[in-house]
């Protein structure tokens, strides 16, 4: 059974956060993902913005970002008991969900919360939910980076560096952005832009752990 942390005044909300899209309804949870995904932007940035005054802005987006990633919210809908109560139709009903189905699945319910019980109800659920995650990135904030763990499985899968590659720079000298593309054992992965070479490569390597990570699951 699911164990969700918010009693429901309009339980019909929970019903549609747990309705996905597959099953083919006239009203899905895609809208209340869409919501959900902002509430949930907000309140961790937010917060760490209160726990961490001396970290500059590259830091914050950095531990957001792992606070927020699929990986962390698949975990938190997994331990909230959302796959047994989801509603899901087609192929999903024959196979575990996905990572990507799972961190959809507790957005949706966190927009839920939202329209339940507004931004206070949203905070007091997501900080509840994502405690550990939250805790995990301010002890790991300095001795963590997106490059080191991509390092690290790069020499344990194939005996290699990732490199970075530039592909392109815009803007004047004072407000230049670079796009930043990982390879590594003869593959290219997604790109990514940051206002400075340094941060667009650490976006980069976010976006090869993001592939690396669903293809390890599928």
């Amino acid at each position: 059974m699911a164990t969700i942390p918010h009693t429901f005044a309009r339980p019909e909300l929970l019903e549609l956060a747990l309705t996905h899209a597959s099953l083919q309804c006239s009203e899905d949870n895609e809208r209340l993902e869409f919501l959900g995904d902002a509430a949930l932007d907000l309140v961790v940035a937010e917060e760490l913005y209160r726990l961490n005054a001396n970290l500059p802005e590259g830091d914050l987006t950095e531990m957001r970002a792992g606070v927020v990633s699929r990986r962390t919210l698949a975990k938190a809908a997994h331990a909230l008991g959302l796959e047994e109560v989801a509603k899901v139709g087609g192929g999903l009903q024959r196979r575990a969900l996905s990572r990507a189905v799972l961190a959809n699945l507790y957005e949706a319910v966190l927009g839920a919360v939202y329209l339940d019980a507004g931004l206070e109800g949203a905070r007091e659920f997501a900080l509840k939910t994502l405690a550990d995650p939250m805790q995990a990135v301010q002890s790991r904030n300095g001795t963590h980076s997106p490059k080191q763990e991509l390092q690290e499985l790069c020499q344990g899968r194939w005996s290699c560096l990732p490199e970075y590659v530039e592909l392109e720079s815009r803007g004047p000298s004072h407000a230049r952005a670079f796009l930043v593309q990982v390879q590594a054992a003869g593959e290219s992965f997604p790109s990514a832009w940051g206002r400075t070479l340094k941060e667009a490569e650490r976006w980069a390597a976010n976006e090869a752990l993001l592939v690396l990570e669903e293809r390890n699951q599928s």
